[in-house]
């Protein structure tokens, strides 16, 4: 089994032999979740002042659902409504590969320094959306990245609709964060 810290690296620098790697690996679905868990936590360091550990949990739960429900829409969009012509997936490669998508994240814990908090939020955001759309392209074994931008676009505006009608029923404001 390769390395946390390894596949980690890979998915950050956006290689697609490391998201093909972690599809392969049934057994990789741990670390995946172990990235989410510590980009939640990278994510809400810097508002732990504020949310205290009970915030810090619930963020790092709500990260786990949420990156539960957005592999499952890709997959649904991307096996269903989009396949590419060598299209063969399951819901497992989509974890895994989205978990390690998260990866960039980490750079998030850099906002604890309040100057550096939103150029810091907005580099990550870019840099995961990049890492998500080779996750994608590399799970769902697509010729191009056209096809894998096309299922992130329309897997977001399902997720942000689905958030949007919780919230509101819930009474809660919807936030978008990667």
């Amino acid at each position: 089994m390769a390395s946390l810290t390894g596949r980690m690296l890979g998915a950050a620098a956006l290689r697609a032999a490391t998201y093909e790697e972690v599809e392969a690996d049934a057994t990789a679905t741990p670390q995946a979740m172990a990235v989410v868990v510590l980009a939640a936590v990278a994510g809400g360091a810097s508002a732990i002042r504020a949310t205290g550990l009970w915030g810090l949990g619930l963020a790092a739960f709500a990260s786990l659902l949420g990156w539960y429900v957005w592999a499952f829409i890709t997959f649904v969009v991307g096996t269903r409504l989009l396949p590419g012509a060598k299209t063969e997936a399951d819901l497992g490669q989509l974890l895994r590969t989205i978990g390690f998508s998260a990866t960039p994240g980490l750079v998030r814990v850099l906002g604890v320094v309040p100057a550096l908090d939103t150029a810091v939020s907005f580099v990550a955001s870019l840099w995961m959306l990049a890492a998500m759309v080779i996750a994608v392209r590399q799970a769902l074994d697509y010729d191009g990245t056209g096809r894998a931008v096309a299922v992130c676009v329309i897997g977001f505006a399902i997720n942000f609709a689905i958030l949007f009608i919780l919230g509101r029923l819930m009474g809660v404001p919807v936030v978008v964060a990667p």
